[in-house]
Formats: structure tokens, sequence, C-alpha cells
């Protein structure tokens, strides 16, 4: 080990929709599955956060809840060609173009993005 005695963290996020983990997208028709299904509807973003530091692990789990407003074809379409979609969660990026399409948010911001902030202090200084 390199540098004993500091911590390690990861975290991943999923989307859950009606009890279905939507995971990265396979390709372009698939995130338009993803997007197509999302479209009006409220999801949930899931991120686990794990810090590993001189043999223990603290771990926890974020949860939101984000409303997505109704999606056009075009403009399924239009965010699929950007490339965007491709290794996201749900096929899409809050942070990214897809957040024109955030209607509302329960929850943590960076959470969905990827890393809860508060979760991640919180067991980092644990």
């Amino acid at each position: 080990m390199r540098h004993p005695g500091l911590p390690v963290l990861g975290a991943d996020t999923v989307v859950v929709l009606d009890g279905r983990i939507l995971g990265k997208p396979r390709g372009d028709a698939e995130a338009r599955g993803m997007l197509a299904a999302l479209s009006g509807r409220v999801h949930q973003v899931f991120t686990g956060v794990a810090v590993a530091r001189d043999g223990r692990i603290r771990d926890a789990v974020d949860v939101s809840a984000v409303t997505f407003g109704r999606l056009t074809d075009a403009e399924i379409a239009d965010y699929v060609a950007t490339g965007e979609p491709a290794d996201k969660a749900g096929a899409y990026a809050i942070q990214g173009r897809a957040s024109r399409y955030v209607e509302r948010l329960e929850g943590s911001y960076s959470g969905v993005v990827g890393l809860p902030v508060a979760v991640a202090h919180r067991l980092l200084i644990s």
C-alpha cells in the first residue's frame, strides 16, 4: 500500500423506475428507451458510497427522487445524438444537457450527479 492510513472512497449510482434498475445503456436504442420510460415520470436515484480506511469499511446509500418533464421523440433523439447518455445510469446526466428536462428534485443534487458530498463527508470524518 502506497499511502497507509489514508481513506479510499468509492461510489456508484443507479436509476430506479417502477422497481426496475436502469444502469448504463448498452447503445443508443436502449438510451432512447430509458429516456422514453422516464419521460413525464418520477424516478429514484440511488448512490452508494463506501470509505475504506485502516481495514474498516463504512458505507451509506443516498436516495433522491427526480421528476422529468414530458420529452418528445425529437428531444430524446437529439439528446442521445450528443453522446452524453452513453455512460450514465438511466441514460442522462443531470449536470449536463439533461438538466433542462428535470422539473423537480427531492434529495441531493450531488447524489444524482454521482457523489453525494454530504454523505461522503460524513463517512470520511467518522
